[in-house]
């Protein structure tokens, strides 16, 4: 057993730790109280969370060989089938990453457990709970990490036993919290919505002025007001009609979502809650009507190259870094994130892409066919050339001189 299970008394944390950490929460200014729960429950956060997640995860993760000018995948090295297949007992290489990118990117970092066995090899990475993990920095700028469990226990770690995967840092070891910083927007959206849902479960029908002639006792007006809230409120009591008596009136006070800009907010909070994810509305299921679908398309390569892209900079970096050691990198190993898997489930798209680089020379007709994933075929080893890029290498005749001079 190694020293994180003796510890710990176990590699996962169970779904009740998880919200009692989630429980925790602060008021913003709005009013409502903000903490990693209630933000999830906005769908915003959510969306954003599981664009960048799936985003990161869907796309394979390789650890790559270069040898000269040769690359390979490094099948033969105990980190390959961990990146790319199982990191654990219990979880696949998709939900450690996509766990590790929602870490990062609500609460500034995601930290893994690197347990090693003997000689240092890698033997699995063990993901520790969002805000379990306390960084801190000594004179010497080397890092020092304490994890807590969730029974209270605490152990100090070097740097070389955790693998952290950071967001955007201001100090260049712990990750900005981004649930910190966009607390105030977040909450205005739960507000909008908390508001609007109360709009409709007392419905627009009764909201106005019941005056009937004579004051109240106190009693009387708690039986009214009873009466009122059993018989005319609610979405299931919209339209009934109301029986007055003693000269009793009402005045309704018909007003819309629109009219009080409900809809306007909402939409403005879906966009000011992207822009602290770097996610595009479009991703999340938001556009407005100017968009088509040239200007969608241009949007899903910005996204790729503007919110994506960082991500699998900031992954692989950390690995070549945390996972590898100076004398592997050396020797030409380095993690890999291959974008183009991005492209499963687009064929055409995928079939201009391989047909472009097949037809420039980039890949031979067998690369071509392997990362479709078929077998290769006998005499299809050997690029392509254009016609236009061929060399005219045909011997240069000599001119013929004047026989009469």
């Amino acid at each position: 057993m190694n020293l994180f299970a003796r510890l710990f008394g176990r590699k996962s944390y169970a779904i009740s730790d998880l919200v009692k950490d989630f429980g925790l929460s602060a008021p913003v200014k709005s009013g409502v109280r903000v903490g990693r729960v209630q933000a999830l429950q906005l769908s915003t956060v959510f969306s954003c969370l599981r664009v960048l997640g799936e985003g990161v995860a869907q796309v394979p993760l390789k650890l790559m060989r270069k040898q000269g000018r040769d690359l390979e995948s490094a099948t033969d090295h105990d980190l390959y089938d961990i990146l790319a297949h199982q990191p654990n007992g219990w979880m696949t290489s998709f939900e450690l990453r996509e766990l590790m990118v929602w870490h990062a990117a609500l609460c500034g970092a995601g930290h893994c457990f690197i347990n090693r066995g003997t000689g240092g090899r890698i033997l699995e990475l063990i993901p520790l709970q969002a805000g379990s993990v306390v960084t801190k920095q000594f004179a010497d700028y080397s890092l020092q990490y304490t994890v807590s469990a969730p029974s209270g226990a605490q152990q100090v770690f070097p740097a070389e036993s955790i693998w952290t995967v950071r967001g955007p840092s201001w100090n260049g070891f712990e990750g900005l919290e981004v649930l910190k910083l966009a607390r105030e927007a977040i909450g205005l959206s739960l507000a909008a919505e908390e508001h609007h849902a109360r709009v409709h479960s007392n419905s627009a029908a009764p909201s106005g002025l019941y005056s009937v002639d004579g004051q109240l006792t106190p009693d009387q007006y708690k039986a009214l007001r009873t009466w009122l809230d059993n018989e005319f409120t609610g979405l299931q009591n919209i339209a009934r009609p109301m029986i007055l008596d003693r000269n009793a009136k009402f005045t309704p006070y018909a007003f819309k979502g629109v009219d009080l800009q409900h809809l306007e907010t909402r939409k403005f909070q879906i966009e000011e809650v992207c822009r602290f994810f770097r996610v595009m509305p479009i991703m999340v299921g938001y556009s407005d009507k100017a968009a088509t679908y040239a200007s969608a398309e241009q949007m899903f390569l910005a996204h790729l190259v503007h919110t994506l892209m960082p991500w699998y900079s900031r992954i692989e970096q950390s690995a070549n870094a945390k996972l590898l050691s100076r004398p592997e990198r050396k020797a030409g190993l380095y993690v890999k994130f291959y974008e183009r898997g991005l492209l499963r489930g687009a064929m055409k798209d995928e079939a201009e892409y391989l047909s472009k680089l097949v037809e420039r020379g980039v890949l031979t007709r067998n690369e071509a066919r392997e990362l479709m994933e078929r077998n290769p075929l006998d005499g299809l080893d050997k690029p392509l050339t254009p016609i236009n890029l061929t060399a005219d290498l045909s011997p240069v005749e000599p001119p013929q001189g004047n026989a009469n001079a």
